[in-house]
């Protein structure tokens, strides 16, 4: 291939594939930080807990399309029809989880991305003119550890976890057994900023366990295991 048409491959037109495009399909490019820290690994099997939709806002979309698999979660009655559509060879959950087996009020929104277990979160989220609670369910929580050792395949390590509860986040950490179930990276989503984050009791909780802070989007802090090198 000549200069000439090697430079004109490379500056295509808007209505082409961009082959510089990086595509994310997560809220704040998570999936990015992510296929960084895992750039040299082909294959993996993630758990994501709040999965909320096969596509929209996912952090566990992507690496799918490139061929790992793993577990998805959602509390949202009705979320895995389009999983179990879009995302066949996933292992898809409708549960939600905690630190303990209870029945919870769970508050729906017009968002689903906005869905929570949180009165007070809900309340405040439903002040806002475009944002209604659709309804309320009462559901029946699990704990993690419960639901990997039933359904976490035999053998299989966890190279990714990412959590995105609204308002149960620390109790799906707690939930898990660390001795048993123990991922490379941890994803957590918390409305701290970083200066209210380091020191607070779920950074101290992580940190025991021997994870540190690796990296942070708007919302989502990356925990990495310490014995994994990137």
């Amino acid at each position: 291939m000549g200069l000439k048409r090697l430079l004109q491959k490379l500056v295509q037109p808007e209505t082409t594939v961009d082959i510089f495009q990086n595509v994310s399909y997560s809220q704040e490019g998570e999936d990015l930080v992510l296929g960084r820290i895992f750039e040299f690994q082909k294959k993996g099997f993630f758990v994501d807990v709040g999965a909320l939709h096969p596509k929209r806002f996912s952090n566990t979309f992507r690496f799918y399309r490139l061929g790992w698999r793993g577990i998805n979660i959602d509390a949202m009655p009705g979320s895995m029809a389009l999983f179990r559509e879009i995302r066949p060879e996933d292992i898809n959950l409708e549960v939600p989880v905690s630190d303990k087996e209870e029945a919870l009020d769970f508050y729906v929104f017009n968002e689903h991305a906005l869905n929570t277990f949180s009165k007070e979160m809900a309340e405040e989220r439903s002040q806002k003119e475009i944002y209604n609670i659709e309804r309320v369910v009462k559901v029946q929580t699990r704990t993690l550890a419960g639901i990997l050792d039933q359904h976490l395949p035999k053998g299989t390590s966890i190279d990714f976890l990412t959590i995105d509860a609204e308002g149960l986040d620390f109790q799906v950490l707690k939930s898990n057994n660390w001795e048993k179930y123990h991922p490379k990276v941890v994803l957590i989503e918390s409305e701290l900023d970083v200066k209210g984050m380091i020191g607070s009791e779920m950074d101290l909780y992580l940190e025991a366990l021997d994870y540190e802070l690796y990296a942070k989007t708007v919302k989502t802090y990356f925990y990495k295991h310490k014995s994994f090198n990137v």
